[in-house]
């Protein structure tokens, strides 16, 4: 069944949506919500704000009262979307600086979890790997906007280029002993 055209608003690139909108948290459909909480609160870190039986959660970096959903609602006992299909690429967790990023990549590092990807943006350096019901995480840290790179007319030149992972483990060695 295809989705139906959709039409423009007329003005709408007038009016563009309030710059203080931000993306409150995402929720996710897991197949084990102990095995899903054994990796992001085991591994990455996050608090338990709430938990509903074997059948949801809700997480914080703190305090808040979710940044993540965990649900097996619909998902219990299942198995990650074949390749080829729609669906939520990856959802970015937003990390404060590089040390805090660092240190992020060594816990994913002691626990064995393998990365997809690292890359540095120039408005920003990422991890990039899926969480245990193969749904994509970027653990990423942004740049300052006056560093972003610039094209001449002032617009962004984001890039993708290979992070130095080497480094960025030694910087969180540098943020354990400091």
């Amino acid at each position: 069944m295809s989705a139906p055209a959709l039409k423009p608003i007329a003005g709408s690139a007038s009016f563009p949506i309030d710059r203080r909108v931000r993306i409150g948290h995402a929720h996710v459909k897991v197949s084990d919500l102990d095995r899903a909480l054994m990796f992001y609160c085991g591994v990455l870190g996050f608090e338990v704000m709430q938990r509903i039986g074997d059948e949801a959660a809700f997480l914080s970096a703190g305090g808040y009262h979710h940044h993540l959903g965990l649900n097996t609602w619909d998902s219990k006992g299942g198995s990650a979307p074949p390749p080829g299909t729609t669906g939520l690429y990856h959802v970015a967790i937003l990390y404060p600086d590089r040390a805090a990023l660092a240190i992020a990549f060594k816990r994913l590092d002691q626990a064995g979890i393998q990365l997809t990807g690292a890359s540095d943006h120039g408005v920003s350096e990422a991890l990039y790997l899926d969480d245990p019901d193969g749904n994509g995480l970027e653990l990423c840290w942004d740049r300052p906007p006056e560093d972003w790179p610039r094209n001449d007319d002032g617009t962004l030149a984001m890039y993708t280029k290979r992070l130095d992972v080497a480094a960025l483990l030694a910087e969180a060695d540098r943020s354990d002993n400091g």
